[in-house]
């Protein structure tokens, strides 16, 4: 065999090796996928994963299995998946904002959010509103703010426990405008209806998906939303900045994530189906039901979001000095 024979049939054989390889480079995803919901069954988190799963897995061509791991304010979660390997197998449905107060509330974890994981896509946001009871005497979040100001401390403020995010909006709000109020913490949101609508507190920022049938029956009163456009729940709402609060950004937040070091190709590739996902009319339909509005968008744009909803409630906890009690 001649030398250019050889250097060719070499070269042939180095292709034939390394095609495998790269078929299976390519073959993602070729196994179940599982998907991590660091919340119990039946809640917001299980119930968004669920729904996104179901939508996404035929378009990827696998299973996805919905994994709850709950506990410790979705640490637990989180932390197996900055344990699982980089490879697109395991993603978690999380929130930014959850993992954004998680270190000032969790000692010794795990992770970092901005370390070890990337977000993906911002699947959607849930709706929060400036609530009052109906017997309080003011029509918008401007009489509210007068109103708590000329009685500092006297007005109640109901949340659903101590360091989670309806406690920050009070505490936002706070710092933003000086209007004082006394905190009270509940175990959850169903602790305080009934004290809420009947008066024994008066005002809490918190999600109305709960609500909307009282706010219907007139039971209480919301003066805003406080996401950056108007909410379709509540579309007479004004938004914090139409009230006069510019800046007072608050909303429950469904992300889907993956260990930092996975492909880009794989990024991109669940970033184009989810977006299929969030456009699809009976998936958008089933998340306003529940209170949240569809996001979706690019991948740039959800990591840019995330620093800084990490400043903003790291500036929160630091200014307010709020400590684990």
């Amino acid at each position: 065999m001649s030398s250019l024979s050889r250097r060719r049939l070499l070269a042939t054989t180095v292709v034939g090796l390394a095609a495998p390889t790269v078929a299976r480079a390519q073959a993602w995803p070729a196994k179940q996928i599982r998907m991590i919901a660091p919340y119990p069954p039946g809640g917001g988190v299980d119930t968004v994963s669920r729904a996104f799963s179901e939508k996404m897995s035929p378009k990827l061509g696998q299973t996805i299995v919905v994994d709850n791991q709950p506990g410790a304010g979705a640490t637990i979660g989180a932390a197996a998946l900055q344990r699982s390997p980089a490879d697109g197998y395991t993603l978690m449905v999380g929130s930014m904002v959850d993992y954004s107060i998680a270190p000032y509330f969790h000692q010794n974890l795990s992770f970092d959010m901005a370390k070890d994981f990337v977000p993906i896509l911002e699947i959607g946001n849930g709706t929060i509103g400036v609530l009052v009871t109906p017997s309080l005497p003011v029509n918008n979040v401007q009489e509210l703010i007068a109103y708590a100001k000329s009685k500092p401390g006297q007005l109640s403020y109901a949340s659903s426990g101590f360091g989670g995010l309806i406690h920050l909006n009070y505490e936002m709000l706070k710092q933003m405008t000086g209007a004082e109020m006394t905190h009270v913490p509940y175990k959850g949101t169903s602790f305080f209806q009934a004290d809420l609508y009947e008066n024994r507190v008066q005002v809490s920022i918190d999600n109305v998906l709960a609500h909307l049938p009282h706010i219907a029956a007139g039971k209480v009163r919301c003066l805003a939303v406080t996401s950056k456009a108007r909410s379709p729940l509540l579309p007479d709402a004004p938004t914090m900045a139409e009230a006069g609060v510019a800046g007072f950004e608050s909303a429950t937040n469904y992300t889907l994530f993956a260990p930092k070091a996975v492909s880009a190709d794989i990024v991109k590739k669940l970033n184009a189906t989810g977006n299929e996902v969030v456009s699809d009319a009976d998936f958008r339909e089933r998340m306003l039901k529940l209170g949240i509005v569809p996001v979706g968008g690019p991948q740039d744009e959800v990591q840019a979001k995330m620093p800084s909803e990490m400043k903003r409630w790291a500036d929160v906890i630091q200014k307010g000095n709020i400590k684990p009690s």
